[in-house]
């Protein structure tokens, strides 16, 4: 929990922001982010900002996984089935309204504050971890 009136650094979308914290090399293994391949998205008119239902394919060992991403700015359903995506698959799930997100698909804002989703330049096999 943060302090009132402050916010997470990631939250603020600004590029001036200073670095966060220095962390452990242990808590950033922590964070397990792997690939996964959109194989469903649906536009999901009841989140607050412009998003997108997904279904992506993390591999023969965590399966198919729900994720709630507001990336429809820059992106439209059919051009997101196929293509690879990172996520960070151990958040616990939450709850988007009547959806259950259980992936939190990652990306950087861009200079308005849209996201650009993170995936990598070449094919590397579903489920593979970010090292």
């Amino acid at each position: 929990m943060l302090p009132m009136g402050k916010t997470a650094v990631h939250l603020d979308h600004d590029v001036s922001d200073p670095a966060a914290p220095t962390i452990s090399f242990d808590q950033f293994l922590a964070v397990d982010i792997r690939i996964g391949t959109i194989v469903k998205a649906e536009p999901f008119p009841e989140a607050r900002k412009p998003a997108y239902k997904l279904s992506i394919d993390f591999g023969p060992t965590l399966g198919t996984k729900r994720s709630s991403a507001q990336i429809a700015v820059h992106y439209t359903p059919e051009e997101l089935v196929g293509r690879q995506v990172a996520g960070v698959v151990n958040f616990p799930p939450r709850q988007i309204g009547k959806f259950m997100s259980e992936v939190l698909t990652v990306g950087f804002p861009d200079q308005n504050g849209a996201v650009v989703l993170f995936s990598p330049d070449r094919p590397v096999p579903n489920g593979a971890r970010l090292f």
